[in-house]
């Protein structure tokens, strides 16, 4: 394969330089706020993700012409999520998530550590059925600082996404019924404020679960 088709490059190739910054509060859709300081909280699961993806580096990925690249990438993309870190925090501060709801997020991450699955397999079903799931919440129930940040922020996580699902397929990884679980209940519990149905279904607990699960 040449150099210039293979996909990993092809995906760094399209990454885009963007700087976080500190926003203003404003105001939140109501009735969706608890679900977006909830979605916030989850912020903790931007550097672990980076970790997955750091340790996985260190071992088990493709080889071979057509992954060439991919180390490269993986790298690159370590270094995205602690920028989102940072715009998170600052989305964070500006609307003040209680160091209770911080808690619980703390908690959910911990389960997600505490998985003995390929730390890519993790990575990939976090950003594509939980962090998929979070952005849209920020642009539907948000303000504008967190309509900007989801949108800086999606734009890598497609790259992260597409890069992960490829290390994936390369080495036959695949969910499972503990994985899905767990995902389940990340998004449960972040959306558990909202209605089962609303006639907005932005304000819809069954509508976000079934973009996860359709994710």
């Amino acid at each position: 394969m040449s150099k210039a088709a293979t996909p990993y490059l092809h995906l760094h190739a399209r990454k885009r330089t963007w700087t976080p910054v500190a926003v203003t509060p404003g105001t939140l859709l109501k009735g969706g706020e608890e679900t977006c300081k909830r979605a916030l909280s989850l912020r903790q699961l931007e550097i672990p993700v980076g970790s997955f993806i750091e340790e996985a580096s260190k071992g088990d990925l493709p080889s071979g012409s057509d992954a060439e690249g991919c180390l490269d990438l993986l790298a690159s993309n370590i270094a995205d999520e602690e920028k989102h870190d940072l715009a998170l925090n600052y989305a964070a501060d500006a609307h003040k998530v209680s160091a209770r709801m911080d808690a619980e997020g703390a908690h959910i991450t911990k389960q997600w550590l505490e998985i003995d699955r390929h730390p890519v397999l993790k990575a990939l079903i976090i950003e594509r059925s939980v962090f998929f799931v979070l952005l849209p919440i920020f642009r539907s129930l948000g303000d504008s600082g967190l309509r900007t940040t989801s949108q800086d922020i999606s734009r890598d996580e497609v790259t992260h996404t597409a890069c992960n699902a490829l290390v994936c397929k390369d080495l036959g990884l695949a969910s499972d019924k503990t994985l899905n679980n767990l995902r389940r209940a990340t998004v449960a519990w972040v959306t558990q404020g909202l209605d089962a149905t609303n006639e907005n279904k932005y304000l819809s607990r069954n509508f976000w679960m079934a973009q996860s699960d359709s994710l």
